[in-house]
């Protein structure tokens, strides 16, 4: 298939909506963090590395919203409340795993790029910022 303007990705179009829903970081990092079996809150808070415990609520309150992610709460005391993925989440497994290689493979590549990207631009803003002349005080005694 050749891609034309406006036909690769329409707007109703089903990739668009996939990209949607994992393009969120904290999204694919809890998907990749259930892959292994369900977990509590607390749990994927550690698993995470940064997430808050807010943020967290709403990237599952959005990937149960898509069926992605489904949540368990036991009937117990105190209340227990367990996440796993879906059978459609579980679809989602391969594709991460093969996006986390990918970025180990390349995730310096990238650090590195960004870098030299952001060195050049800060030399480049030199040399067009116009150096001042400092002042030269007529009556260098005083301060």
């Amino acid at each position: 298939m050749k891609l034309r303007p406006g036909v690769a990705f329409l707007v109703d179009c089903p990739a668009l909506l996939a990209m949607e829903i994992i393009a969120s970081k904290w999204s694919m990092v809890t998907l990749f963090a259930l892959t292994d079996g369900p977990l509590r809150h607390g749990e994927l808070v550690e698993l995470s590395g940064g997430i808050s415990r807010k943020v967290l609520t709403q990237t599952l309150r959005r990937l149960q919203a898509n069926g992605l992610v489904e949540r368990h709460a036991y009937a117990e005391a105190p209340p227990r409340v367990e996440y796993a993925l879906t059978d459609l989440g579980r679809t989602l497994e391969e594709p991460i795993r093969m996006l986390t290689a990918w970025a180990r493979e390349n995730g310096e590549a990238v650090v590195t790029f960004r870098e030299a990207a952001e060195a050049a631009r800060i030399i480049e803003a030199d040399k067009t910022t116009p150096v001042k002349p400092r002042h030269v005080d007529e009556n260098p005694g005083r301060f």
